[in-house]
């Protein structure tokens, strides 16, 4: 970004020569700068989040039954249609928890009326 602003400069204020070289010289020596604390940084931050794969992410999470489900079918989980297997089968409308990923089809049970 530095060096891009630094081009900016050089180009609209019509500086030449000498100076113009100084500056982008100068600009590339913070651009080498700033890649290197903007990556100390966002390893940083990966440390302190752990990945986590899209199956971790759904388990626990709440959704309704889109088709029947007995033992296949669908439903939607944050906004999403995956393909569901619920054992003990749920009508459309039924609200499920996710309680594992299995590749692309996930497998649900019914929560109870009232439960959240």
């Amino acid at each position: 970004m530095i060096l891009l602003l630094a081009l900016l400069l050089v180009l609209l204020f019509d500086i030449s020569g000498w100076s113009a070289v100084a500056v982008l010289i100068g600009a590339c020596v913070l651009e080498a700068g700033e890649i290197f604390f903007l990556r100390r940084w966002s390893k940083r931050i990966d440390r302190r989040q752990p990945a986590r794969s899209p199956g971790e992410q759904l388990v626990g999470l709440t959704g309704e039954v889109v088709t029947p489900c007995r033992p296949d079918g669908q439903v939607r989980v944050r906004g999403e249609l995956w393909a569901a297997i619920c054992a003990a089968g749920a009508d459309p409308g039924t609200t499920i928890r996710v309680d594992s990923v299995d590749e692309l089809t996930v497998h649900v049970s019914a929560q109870p009326e009232g439960a959240t």
